[in-house]
């Protein structure tokens, strides 16, 4: 990458460009574009992706190389000498342009863009600050520019006020901007003789894509690589939307440090959901524990890596961890036909690697069914009847000699219940793995089933891998038990996923709902409420809350109880008040009057000593005999308003056993929440418990989600807790709720 001192344009040439201004940068494309359509959610956020049109980006007609050199030694001359040759590849014109020079590489040089002979759709930018000439380039009508530029917001403050200054300034100018801080991977060679669906590339790290690239050499084509840099214009959402709509493009391969907007990657994600696209990616911050300062439970629990991840997963975005795996399963999802079923079979030459490679794959979530007697029966034709051939199948050394190997295979394939064959061959063993990679190359060609083979030989330079596996368009090849697992498994996901996926998009409200409006008058801007006002802003959305009554007298309490009827629970109501039971708050089974006005006394003497300012004393009914959950409400900093849903009660921070999903989400996502959930047997009934209202925990859920998405960040924080979850067809109440507004 270029540094702000491999700048080649002079003082005097800056000086001829008009700079641009340092305003805020008004507004994403893409809010712009959505809002122009008017598609807009009821919180005022797009529906829809706009996909740029890049086409004149990667395969342009005209490119000018602002600060061309050819001065041997110069940064800009290694650059402009690749830039050359990459436009021959695609056939298009080069212009090189700098203030000083004649010509550069035996081309004519343009003192200026507004000096060239004609439109120019690209400009690539070999300046130290590309700012000053952002403005000539848009006079000049250019489409596109690069600027390789380091020095903005990856050094800190002063320079992410500077790549502001420049986002605004590309804003104004209409054109799109790559960049800064990106290199030339854009501008790469890539096999032409490669056939088969393409992997498109993105990543924010030039070098962290290489692993993928580099699959060109095993027979993978690839189509585009796309490196962002620091984003300040065109970003990682930007070119998921492109390539899910590029015919050529069979998955597309990601290498994430920083979503720069959470709305407009999951509008993204959505766009390829939509057309099938499969988007694997490695999004860096595991680790980051997200921690923030918050009143609720729900705050708590919900980290920053926790909610990308989840949002990840609610689009049908593969996301793994290692770069090995990025190539792995971006190979496969792009080149693999649609399973025909979702059982996998393991064929291996020794019962003990079956085994072994069996628990890995059913630990991790595949299917591995049981073949049945006459699928046994006839594959122990060929085998000997004391081998295993239930799933594992241990063919106890694959046949050399003659035809039985691929009859073994073929019969395997043929079972409809079967949609994938993995042969985990742990190392070479010719002539026995010479042919068994053969047979099972061939069974692959003859198949619409997908054929996997795991070759476990660290040298790689065996015949049966380099020719005879590699050489396979149809067959599978991997290195490691874990990078198989990992793309069976998303394979299998992907296609189930996109076979029944809604957008959430088309369902999203547009207008605001009744409820809305009575919440609206109960929100108190920049205050946190009472428990009593949190619950009558759930009442405004249809969630059912125990009867009670606010007092503020020992008599009032004891009249309250008798309507609410006994036995009752009593609780300090304060608007600062978060957490009441551990201090003594909250009193629980008060079965008479006497016990009624003790309790109000004695909360109200607790609120004094700690300068606990109340509205009043609710005096509750008592709700039992259910499980208790937690359904709350946080706002991301990346992707705004999110719902959580978890195990409730006191325990809630120390089991932390929670699900999150970014709005908007329909019934299927809300279920999936609970179905992560590690306590979700409590749902069912245990020990002998009966299950629960399960519909209603949804419904509350889902009724939370359009409180998310009609208050917006003028919700800054929900948490109900707990929420009793009531037997079977009884619903679910809110006991105690919490309410920030911001």
């Amino acid at each position: 990458m270029l540094g702000s001192t491999h700048g080649t344009l002079t003082t005097d040439f800056r000086a001829r460009v008009v700079a641009c201004g340092e305003e805020p940068h008004a507004a994403v494309h893409s809010m712009a574009a959505a809002a122009a359509e008017g598609d807009l959610d009821v919180s005022g956020r797009p529906l829809h992706a706009p996909v740029p049109d890049l086409d004149r980006f990667f395969r342009p007609e005209s490119v000018a190389v602002i600060g061309a050199s050819d001065t041997e030694g110069r940064p800009n001359t290694g650059i402009t000498r690749q830039l050359i040759a990459w436009a021959e590849r695609v056939g298009a014109r080069l212009y090189p342009v700098h203030p000083t020079r004649e010509s550069v590489f035996g081309r004519a040089c343009a003192p200026s863009v507004a000096d060239l002979p004609e439109q120019v759709d690209l400009a690539v930018l070999l300046v130290g600050d590309p700012l000053p000439v952002i403005e000539e380039l848009a006079q000049a009508k250019v489409k596109f520019a690069v600027a390789f530029a380091s020095g903005f917001a990856e050094t800190g403050a002063e320079g992410a006020a500077a790549q502001a200054r420049l986002a605004a300034a590309v804003e104004r100018s209409g054109l799109r901007l790559l960049g800064p801080n990106t290199n030339l991977n854009a501008f790469e060679e890539f096999r032409d003789d490669l056939d088969g669906p393409a992997i498109a590339l993105i990543t924010q790290s030039g070098h962290q894509g290489r692993p993928v690239y580099t699959l060109q050499e095993l027979g993978v084509r690839l189509s585009h690589w796309a490196p962002t840099g620091n984003e300040a214009d065109l970003e990682t959402s930007d070119f998921i939307a492109y390539f899910s709509q590029r015919p050529e493009v069979g998955a597309i391969a990601c290498y994430v440090e920083g979503l720069k907007d959470g709305r407009s990657f999951l509008l993204a994600a959505d766009r390829a959901a939509r057309a099938g696209v499969p988007v694997v990616a490695v999004k860096v911050g595991r680790t980051e524990t997200g921690a923030r300062m918050a009143a609720s439970h729900t705050g708590k629990l919900t980290g920053a890596d926790q909610v990308v991840d989840a949002a990840m997963r609610q689009f049908g975005v593969i996301r793994v961890d290692g770069l090995d795996e990025l190539q792995d399963t971006a190979a496969l999802l792009a080149r693999a036909r649609k399973p025909l079923a979702d059982g996998v079979v393991v064929y291996s030459i020794s019962g003990g690697t079956g085994a072994h490679f069996s628990d890995l794959a059913t630990e991790a979530g595949l299917s591995l069914p049981v073949l049945s007697e006459a699928k046994q029966a006839e594959l122990h034709t060929w085998i000997p009847s004391y081998l295993n051939v239930a799933n594992p199948v241990d063919n106890g050394g694959h046949p050399v000699g003659d035809w039985r190997g691929r009859k073994i295979i073929d019969a395997i394939l043929a079972d409809p219940g079967v949609g994938v064959l993995i042969c985990p061959i742990t190392g070479p063993f010719p002539p026995m793995s010479d042919k068994l990679a053969q047979d099972l190359v061939d069974a692959a060609e003859a198949t619409d089933k997908l054929v996997c083979v795991i070759w476990g030989s660290p040298v790689g330079t065996e015949d049966a891998y380099r020719t005879t596996l590699l050489g396979s368009s149809r067959v599978a090849t991997f290195r490691t038990f874990g990078n198989c697992i990992t793309a069976v498994k998303a394979y299998l996901d992907h296609h189930r996923f996109t076979a029944s996926y809604r957008s959430p998009f088309d369902e999203a409200p547009r207008t605001p709902s009744p409820s809305f409006r009575k919440a609206q008058a109960l929100m108190r801007p920049g205050h946190q409420l009472s428990e009593h006002a949190a619950k009558q802003l759930l009442r405004a959305y249809g969630i059912r809350v125990p009867r009670e009554q606010l007092v503020t007298s020992a008599a009032a309490a004891v009249r309250a109880a008798g309507l609410v009827g006994y036995p009752v629970v009593m609780k300090a109501s304060g608007a600062r008040l978060a957490h009441k039971t551990e201090l003594g708050l909250v009193k629980v089974g008060l079965t008479s009057a006497s016990q009624v006005r003790d309790a109000y006394r004695e909360l109200t003497d607790i609120a004094r000593y700690e300068d606990i300012e109340l509205d009043g004393i609710l005096v509750c009914q008592m709700v039992e005999r259910g499980v208790e959950m937690m359904v709350g409400v946080t706002q991301d900093a990346l992707f705004g308003p999110t719902v959580t849903v978890g195990l409730g009660g006191v325990l809630v921070e120390v089991l932390h056993d929670a699900a999150v999903r970014v709005p908007p989400f329909g019934e299927d996502q809300a279920r999936a929440m609970l179905g992560e959930l590690r306590g979700r047997a409590l749902l069912e009934g245990v020990r002998g418990g009966p299950p629960v209202d399960v519909d209603a925990l949804v419904e509350v859920v889902l009724r939370v989600q359009r409180m998310a998405l009609e208050l917006g960040d003028d919700l800054s924080e929900l948490d109900i807790n707990p929420l009793m979850v009531l037997g079977r067809g009884q619903g679910a109440v809110a006991l105690d709720a919490l309410a920030v507004c911001r």
